[in-house]
């Protein structure tokens, strides 16, 4: 597989050096955010790591406290972000999205929908270690209903393998039936078939059901549930079907509205950016025939816009 993100281990790498361009920056009067966001954008999250570890040798403090009183606002969040293990950042995205009054179930379905079986197992590790709790008792305490069966069961990270030839036509014909076949839903066989088999699998057991019921499975998904089970059940489809355009699709609405949901357009520029960026940007660009670079041009302002377009990587 070729390498698709945007941000790559920089070659000529020594962290002390880094460590050392970053103390700089900060001393004295005034920050060079420059020379920060350069470096920073220009690192993989694991060089990151080596900086801190280099900058606490040298100078004796953490270097992301350091970096959060010399910096403010919505750069000094995409910096902390930048900085943080990528495990430990999408765990740390699922602890805050618990904690507090109200879910945010957006966060929920977008990480447990898109990542791998390994990933999610290696999240609920770290969400242990670092929070004390269960991730998965900490989902139920939240969430309810068959909603919540869908996410425990992401949550195993344990999809099959491969596609099961003999069970296509089958769970067409399951998900065609518990929906819009009868009146009312069972939620169930979405949740078991869409919750369990694997990405390409489900991409012919898409193709089959357009065949029986002459509709796409979203469109049947939309008339036939509501709320975050919908949601969940779409975001599930659309990240069998591909990955990169339901990026795309999140950035274009975090950012194409009345205000800019920074939130999201921040989560999933830091977490793409070594994965799959430049497939999003792809998917971007052929869905709304303008780039994503030009989009968060359009969107944002100062530090903050750089380096989000540094982490972009390139205008198409």
């Amino acid at each position: 597989m070729a390498y698709r993100g945007s941000v790559r281990p920089y070659v000529n790498f020594n962290a002390k050096h880094d460590a050392e361009i970053l103390h700089k920056a900060m001393k004295g009067i005034g920050t060079d955010e420059d020379a920060i966001l350069m470096l920073l954008t220009a690192r993989s999250n694991d060089q990151r790591q080596q900086i801190k570890a280099a900058y606490k040798k040298a100078h004796g403090k953490d270097l992301v406290s350091a970096l959060k009183s010399e910096l403010g606002g919505l750069f000094e969040s995409l910096t902390v972000a930048l900085m943080t293990p990528s495990v430990l950042y999408d765990a740390t995205l699922l602890h805050n999205a618990l904690k507090g009054a109200g879910t945010e179930d957006e966060v929920l379905i977008e990480i447990l929908a898109s990542r791998t079986g390994e990933q999610i197992k290696e999240i609920t590790k770290v969400y242990k270690k670092e929070f004390g709790g269960k991730l998965e008792k900490d989902i139920c305490g939240d969430t309810s209903g068959h909603y919540q069966k869908l996410l425990v069961i992401l949550l195993q990270g344990s999809r099959e393998e491969g596609v099961d030839e003999e069970k296509i036509e089958k769970d067409a014909k399951d998900l065609y039936a518990a929906g819009e076949e009868k009146f009312g839903t069972d939620e169930e066989k979405f949740i078991t078939i869409l919750g369990n088999r694997s990405a390409e699998h489900l991409r012919k057991v898409f193709a089959a059901y357009k065949k029986l019921s002459g509709s796409d499975i979203e469109d049947s998904i939309k008339g036939e549930t509501t709320g975050n089970l919908e949601n969940l059940l779409l975001a599930v489809v659309k990240c069998a079907e591909s990955i990169p355009n339901f990026f795309a699709e999140r950035l274009y609405k975090s950012m194409r509205r009345a205000g800019t949901d920074d939130d999201t357009l921040m989560r999933i520029m830091v977490s793409r950016s070594e994965v799959d960026m430049l497939d999003i940007r792809a998917s971007f660009k052929k869905m709304y025939g303008q780039s994503l670079y030009t989009t968060i041009q359009e969107d944002t302002t100062g530090d903050y816009q750089k380096a989000l377009l540094y982490l972009c990587g390139g205008n198409d």
